[in-house]
């Protein structure tokens, strides 16, 4: 998905599209209507734009998008402070489940001796959960690392 592809299902997806959305970011309904299409050549959404909705949809395919056209894979990074031993193993077996959905989703795409572009954009979503889940993985790690002798001041 392109990026003005992605702005316009993003808008139009925001239950009661840019009617409700439009006042939320503070543009006309009508405006946000137009800026969102990619058919118009004579109003676009700015970067703070698009970086406002994104914020106030909680939907980033705008984003992703544009990683993507670019080259680029976004990782999620959340991180989980004092993490118990069960977050780690949550998130250990977790990414070994991604990495089972990985190698399937490699199998499918080469299983009838074809690749088509829609098993690469499946391949590729597996591999970024596959990411997110390796970082999710660490977080929890990290939660339940105690600091560095010279973190607590101790030499």
């Amino acid at each position: 998905m392109n990026v003005s592809d992605a702005a316009y299902a993003t808008v139009h997806d925001y239950p009661g599209g840019s009617e409700s959305l439009g006042p939320r970011i503070g543009i006309s309904p009508a405006v946000l209507r137009n800026k969102a299409n990619p058919n118009n050549t004579t109003h676009h959404l700015t970067l703070s734009e698009a970086v406002r909705i994104a914020d106030v949809t909680g939907d980033y395919r705008v984003l992703h998008a544009w990683a993507s056209g670019a080259g680029y894979m976004l990782v999620r990074t959340d991180r989980l402070a004092g993490a118990a031993d069960l977050d780690v193993l949550g998130a250990v077996t977790a990414l070994f489940a991604r990495a089972g959905e990985v190698g399937a989703a490699f199998h499918a795409a080469v299983a009838d001796g074809r690749v088509g572009a829609d098993e690469v954009r499946a391949v590729e979503r597996e591999v970024m959960r596959l990411a997110t889940a390796a970082d999710a993985g660490l977080a929890a790690l990290r939660g339940m690392a105690e600091p560095a002798p010279t973190e607590r001041g101790e030499s």
